[in-house]
């Protein structure tokens, strides 16, 4: 389970410290960012949280995106330790390698339990969204994350293979 008692919150500047501190491990660690919302630089701060915001009220999203919301994983020390991507709906893109739910977990803190609670905090937001059936996807070598989502219910479906080769395993978790 969780070292600390965690919470999903929408990004704010209350947090800009952590996060950024977050942001930084995360870069210098060298691995892929994900959910893709944590590689969208911090600097400045306020103008990446204009960013969220528009995205999640469908304003100025590029063609062929939809709607999302960004939320932080962090913890009762307001340690930002994880974020979460959540799309109120999928495309055809999503539906094969997407999902509803892009989550990741700060790569200091994993064996945490933190993976698990954020999906399981997610799967709230996305039952408020109306999202009965939700879609979670995760490359297939990822061992821990395919751990993590049949944890939190999910019922594997066809895998899909990507131009690349890459094999992404695809989950439905009723809500």
């Amino acid at each position: 389970m969780s070292k600390e008692k965690v919470r999903l919150v929408k990004p704010s500047a209350q947090y800009k410290e952590a996060y950024v501190a977050f942001y930084e491990d995360w870069v210098a660690s060298g691995e892929s960012m994900v959910p893709w919302v944590i590689s969208k630089e911090p600097y400045p701060f306020e103008e990446m949280l204009a960013f969220f915001e528009r995205s999640e009220q469908g304003i100025d999203i590029p063609e062929g995106w939809v709607r999302d919301s960004t939320y932080w994983l962090v913890t009762e020390s307001d340690r930002v330790v994880g974020a979460v991507n959540i799309r109120h709906e999928l495309n055809e893109k999503l539906f094969h390698s997407g999902g509803h739910i892009g989550y990741g977990v700060r790569p200091g803190e994993r064996q945490n339990g933190y993976g698990a609670e954020i999906l399981k905090l997610s799967l709230e937001i996305t039952k408020n969204l109306g999202i009965t059936k939700v879609l979670v996807v995760c490359d297939a070598h990822n061992e821990a994350s395919r751990r993590v989502i049949l944890r939190n219910g999910g019922i594997q479906d066809q895998d899909y293979v990507e131009p690349d080769g890459n094999i992404v395993e695809r989950f439905w978790i009723g809500n």
